[in-house]
């Protein structure tokens, strides 16, 4: 297949199920790409602009009410999966524990996910439930790459201030995560976060 360089592909996502248990997921041989990130990170918007469909992913009007994998089905082999947004301080401790519970599940699948994308807002990024999942990573041997989301909402110099800052935290954790900037609002990053995908999907 020749490779993509844009975002054509990823049109045709739907919606495939939705678990709250580890007996949901999808049990078959298919890659899949995971998204991970801390509420009000613009995981949801990220999803929807690369897919370009607003309305796929959807953002719960109470941060942190979300309790499902979601799972998108991209062709009969390949899938995008939607973990619970995490790191809310409203939510009950059991119900945490609950998530924590069925993240681990997922993440311990042989050979799924095939990398997780971590969701940070830019201007806050690398919290305490950031490291966690990239600690996750490092845990389960998974590739994981970063988008430092709602760029727009900074100016160039600063944003690529916070790129070199971020890459400092990785380098010094020992972590090999691969990072980059990202806007949904103007498509700041999009080929770029897409040649990562199409390699991590085996589309080039």
């Amino acid at each position: 297949m020749a490779q993509i360089s844009n975002n054509q592909y990823y049109r045709r996502a739907s919606f495939l199920i939705s678990a709250g248990k580890p007996q949901q997921f999808p049990r078959d041989d298919g890659v899949e790409v995971a998204f991970a990130g801390r509420s009000n990170s613009g995981k949801s918007s990220a999803i929807n602009a690369l897919c370009g469909n607003k309305n796929l992913a959807k953002t719960s009007k109470t941060p942190g009410r979300t309790r499902l994998i979601n799972f998108f089905t991209l062709d009969s082999h390949r899938r995008l999966v939607d973990l619970p947004g995490y790191g809310y301080a409203k939510v009950a401790d059991k119900v945490k524990k609950e998530w924590e519970l069925l993240l681990q599940a997922y993440l311990q699948q042989p050979d799924k996910p095939r990398g997780l994308v971590i969701i940070m807002d830019i201007r806050h990024p690398m919290t305490e439930f950031d490291r966690q999942m990239l600690a996750w990573c490092q845990y389960y041997g998974l590739p994981a790459h970063i988008l430092l989301t709602k760029a727009d909402k900074l100016k160039r110099g600063a944003q690529q201030a916070r790129l070199l800052a971020v890459k400092k935290m990785l380098q010094e954790s020992g972590s090999d995560a691969t990072v980059q900037i990202f806007s949904a609002l103007r498509q700041i990053g999009l080929d770029e976060f897409v040649v990562k995908l199409n390699e991590w999907l085996e589309l080039g």
